[in-house]
Protein backbone atom coordinates (compact mmCIF):
# COMPACT_ATOMS: atom_id res chain seq x y z
CA UNK A 1 0.00 0.00 0.00
CA UNK A 2 2.94 2.61 0.28
CA UNK A 3 3.98 1.93 -2.67
CA UNK A 4 0.55 3.00 -4.22
CA UNK A 5 0.41 5.73 -1.88
CA UNK A 6 3.90 7.15 -3.19
CA UNK A 7 3.19 6.39 -6.70
CA UNK A 8 0.62 8.42 -6.63
CA UNK A 9 1.73 11.31 -4.81
CA UNK A 10 4.94 11.09 -7.54
CA UNK A 11 2.14 11.41 -10.39
CA UNK A 12 0.55 14.44 -9.04
CA UNK A 13 3.36 16.60 -7.83
CA UNK A 14 4.74 16.03 -11.03
CA UNK A 15 1.66 18.29 -12.47
CA UNK A 16 3.34 21.08 -10.28
CA UNK A 17 6.09 21.24 -8.44
CA UNK A 18 4.63 24.67 -5.83
CA UNK A 19 0.72 22.52 -5.68
CA UNK A 20 -0.52 21.91 -2.68
CA UNK A 21 -1.33 18.44 -2.40
CA UNK A 22 -3.84 16.71 -0.52
CA UNK A 23 -3.91 12.99 0.46
CA UNK A 24 -6.38 10.38 1.42
CA UNK A 25 -4.50 7.18 3.11
CA UNK A 26 -8.04 5.20 3.54
CA UNK A 27 -10.68 6.11 0.95
CA UNK A 28 -13.99 4.27 1.45
CA UNK A 29 -15.18 2.52 -2.02
CA UNK A 30 -17.84 0.72 -2.07
CA UNK A 31 -20.02 -1.16 -5.25
CA UNK A 32 -24.12 -2.15 -5.57
CA UNK A 33 -25.57 -4.37 -7.39
CA UNK A 34 -29.12 -5.03 -7.22
CA UNK A 35 -31.37 -7.16 -8.97
CA UNK A 36 -34.67 -9.39 -8.09
CA UNK A 37 -32.84 -12.03 -7.18
CA UNK A 38 -29.54 -11.10 -5.47
CA UNK A 39 -28.20 -7.91 -3.98
CA UNK A 40 -24.39 -7.54 -4.35
CA UNK A 41 -22.69 -5.06 -1.75
CA UNK A 42 -18.80 -4.65 -1.41
CA UNK A 43 -16.67 -2.62 0.60
CA UNK A 44 -12.78 -0.94 0.58
CA UNK A 45 -11.20 1.23 3.26
CA UNK A 46 -8.02 0.77 1.73
CA UNK A 47 -7.59 2.88 -1.51
CA UNK A 48 -5.66 6.16 -2.23
CA UNK A 49 -5.96 9.63 -3.42
CA UNK A 50 -4.35 12.93 -4.01
CA UNK A 51 -5.53 16.02 -4.67
CA UNK A 52 -3.46 19.21 -6.34
CA UNK A 53 -5.42 22.05 -5.09
CA UNK A 54 -3.82 24.93 -7.76
CA UNK A 55 -4.58 22.04 -11.04
CA UNK A 56 -7.39 20.73 -9.42
CA UNK A 57 -5.91 17.40 -11.12
CA UNK A 58 -7.38 14.38 -9.02
CA UNK A 59 -6.20 10.26 -8.64
CA UNK A 60 -7.72 7.43 -6.90
CA UNK A 61 -6.22 4.08 -6.82
CA UNK A 62 -7.63 1.13 -5.15
CA UNK A 63 -6.35 -2.48 -5.22
CA UNK A 64 -9.01 -4.67 -6.20
CA UNK A 65 -8.67 -7.47 -3.42
CA UNK A 66 -9.11 -4.92 -0.95
CA UNK A 67 -13.05 -5.26 -1.38
CA UNK A 68 -14.57 -7.11 1.21
CA UNK A 69 -18.04 -8.70 0.55
CA UNK A 70 -20.95 -10.52 3.04
CA UNK A 71 -20.46 -13.80 1.33
CA UNK A 72 -16.86 -15.35 1.15
CA UNK A 73 -18.02 -16.99 -2.17
CA UNK A 74 -18.89 -13.61 -3.83
CA UNK A 75 -15.29 -12.33 -3.16
CA UNK A 76 -13.89 -15.23 -4.25
CA UNK A 77 -15.96 -14.98 -7.28
CA UNK A 78 -15.43 -11.09 -7.90
CA UNK A 79 -11.38 -11.50 -7.76
CA UNK A 80 -11.22 -14.73 -9.89
CA UNK A 81 -13.99 -14.23 -12.38
CA UNK A 82 -15.22 -10.70 -13.16
CA UNK A 83 -12.13 -8.71 -12.06
CA UNK A 84 -9.24 -11.10 -12.50
CA UNK A 85 -7.22 -8.98 -9.64
CA UNK A 86 -4.12 -12.10 -10.40
CA UNK A 87 -4.24 -10.03 -13.82
CA UNK A 88 -5.68 -6.81 -12.96
CA UNK A 89 -4.40 -5.73 -9.63
CA UNK A 90 -5.62 -2.57 -9.42
CA UNK A 91 -8.37 0.41 -10.60
CA UNK A 92 -7.65 4.09 -11.02
CA UNK A 93 -8.63 6.99 -11.95
CA UNK A 94 -7.07 10.09 -13.18
CA UNK A 95 -8.77 13.36 -13.62
CA UNK A 96 -9.85 16.75 -12.89
CA UNK A 97 -12.23 19.04 -11.01
CA UNK A 98 -14.05 21.51 -13.70
CA UNK A 99 -15.42 24.04 -11.22
CA UNK A 100 -12.74 26.55 -9.77
CA UNK A 101 -12.58 25.81 -6.13
CA UNK A 102 -11.04 28.10 -3.19
CA UNK A 103 -9.79 25.54 -1.12
CA UNK A 104 -8.77 28.25 1.24
CA UNK A 105 -12.92 28.86 1.97
CA UNK A 106 -14.42 26.56 4.30
CA UNK A 107 -17.98 25.68 2.78
CA UNK A 108 -19.77 22.62 0.51
CA UNK A 109 -18.62 22.90 -3.17
CA UNK A 110 -20.88 20.81 -5.70
CA UNK A 111 -18.19 19.88 -8.47
CA UNK A 112 -18.45 17.80 -11.42
CA UNK A 113 -15.31 15.58 -12.39
CA UNK A 114 -13.73 14.16 -15.56
CA UNK A 115 -11.42 11.41 -16.17
CA UNK A 116 -10.41 8.20 -17.27
CA UNK A 117 -11.40 5.54 -15.05
CA UNK A 118 -9.56 1.88 -15.29
CA UNK A 119 -11.21 -0.95 -14.56
CA UNK A 120 -10.73 -4.67 -15.29
CA UNK A 121 -7.59 -3.52 -17.67
CA UNK A 122 -9.87 -1.49 -19.13
CA UNK A 123 -9.87 2.59 -19.01
CA UNK A 124 -13.13 4.99 -19.74
CA UNK A 125 -13.38 8.57 -19.79
CA UNK A 126 -16.64 9.42 -17.04
CA UNK A 127 -17.81 13.07 -16.39
CA UNK A 128 -19.66 13.09 -12.77
CA UNK A 129 -21.02 14.75 -9.73
CA UNK A 130 -19.35 15.03 -6.58
CA UNK A 131 -19.22 17.81 -3.63
CA UNK A 132 -16.26 18.76 -1.63
CA UNK A 133 -16.97 19.96 1.92
CA UNK A 134 -14.17 22.24 3.30
CA UNK A 135 -13.15 22.64 6.47
CA UNK A 136 -9.70 24.34 8.15
CA UNK A 137 -8.45 21.06 8.69
CA UNK A 138 -9.66 18.58 6.03
CA UNK A 139 -10.97 18.52 2.57
CA UNK A 140 -13.68 15.62 2.13
CA UNK A 141 -14.94 14.57 -1.58
CA UNK A 142 -18.06 12.39 -2.46
CA UNK A 143 -19.24 11.02 -5.62
CA UNK A 144 -21.47 8.45 -7.01
CA UNK A 145 -21.93 7.23 -9.90
CA UNK A 146 -22.85 4.27 -12.11
CA UNK A 147 -20.06 1.71 -14.35
CA UNK A 148 -21.46 -0.44 -16.62
CA UNK A 149 -19.80 -3.93 -16.41
CA UNK A 150 -19.76 -3.99 -20.36
CA UNK A 151 -17.56 -0.74 -20.84
CA UNK A 152 -14.61 -2.69 -19.02
CA UNK A 153 -15.04 -6.29 -20.53
CA UNK A 154 -16.06 -7.16 -17.40
CA UNK A 155 -17.89 -10.89 -18.32
CA UNK A 156 -21.20 -12.11 -16.56
CA UNK A 157 -21.82 -16.04 -16.90
CA UNK A 158 -25.01 -16.86 -18.38
CA UNK A 159 -25.62 -19.19 -15.88
CA UNK A 160 -25.74 -16.11 -13.55
CA UNK A 161 -26.35 -13.41 -15.61
CA UNK A 162 -29.83 -12.68 -13.38
CA UNK A 163 -28.06 -12.19 -10.56
CA UNK A 164 -25.52 -9.57 -11.24
CA UNK A 165 -27.15 -6.25 -12.53
CA UNK A 166 -25.43 -4.92 -15.77
CA UNK A 167 -24.62 -1.50 -14.12
CA UNK A 168 -22.82 -1.24 -10.55
CA UNK A 169 -23.56 2.09 -8.68
CA UNK A 170 -20.23 3.47 -7.03
CA UNK A 171 -19.90 5.46 -4.04
CA UNK A 172 -16.15 7.03 -3.34
CA UNK A 173 -15.48 8.72 -0.39
CA UNK A 174 -11.82 10.75 0.76
CA UNK A 175 -10.43 13.00 3.50
CA UNK A 176 -7.83 14.41 2.52
CA UNK A 177 -5.37 15.93 5.06
CA UNK A 178 -2.15 18.28 3.92
CA UNK A 179 0.79 16.64 2.79
CA UNK A 180 3.28 16.82 5.68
Amino acid sequence: MQKLFFTLIALIVCTGIKAQILVSKSVNSSFFSSTPIEDIDAQSTTGASALNTQTNDIIFKINNTSFQFKKKLMQEHFNENYIESDKFPASDFKGKIIEQIDFSKPGTYPVTVKGNLQIHGVTKTYTTKGSLVITADEVKATSTFNVKLADHAIKVPTIVFKQIAETIQVKVTAVYQPKK
